[in-house]
């Protein structure tokens, strides 16, 4: 039988706060900044959900819908939203707060594929997923479109 976990076993949460080498000459966070710590997460939840070591395959989609200045906060959250065999898609948002006056609002969000490895670098079996809210099983019912799109 092949185990189930719940998306909470997944499920990352990491705070960062934008510094200035972190952002360009108009004072905004570089993209590749925000793409360095959505692949990071995306890592971390992957390795939470299958136990192993994971290596990114794809990254689907990046959609930048705002930014954030020097000064804001960063929330990133990851969570495991559907398994194949041996891949995990990764669904990550990222929301900035200005510290002044505690507005949140969506910047990033992203799609990513991970795969689990072995201790000899090969693909390794993980569990199902059983997404817990709705827009975890919006996104695992909208898997397969994903997948035949890739």
């Amino acid at each position: 039988m092949i185990e189930q976990l719940s998306t909470d076993v997944s499920r990352t949460i990491q705070t960062k706060l934008v510094l200035p080498p972190d952002t360009n000459h108009m004072g905004t966070i570089f993209g590749g900044t925000v793409l360095s710590y959505i692949d990071e997460i995306a890592a971390v939840a992957a390795m939470k959900h299958s136990q192993k070591v994971v290596v990114t395959a794809s990254i689907d989609r990046v959609n930048f819908l705002s930014s954030a200045r020097v000064g804001d906060i960063l929330t990133l959250e990851g969570v495991v939203v559907y398994t194949g065999k041996t891949s995990m898609e990764v669904y990550v948002k990222v929301e900035c707060e200005h510290l002044d006056t505690r507005e949140r609002r969506l910047t990033t969000e992203s799609m990513l594929t991970m795969v689990a490895i072995d201790e000899k670098g090969k693909p390794s079996q993980v569990p199902q997923i059983v997404p817990q809210t709705v827009k975890e099983k919006e996104l695992y019912d909208q898997a397969k479109a994903r997948r035949i799109k890739r």
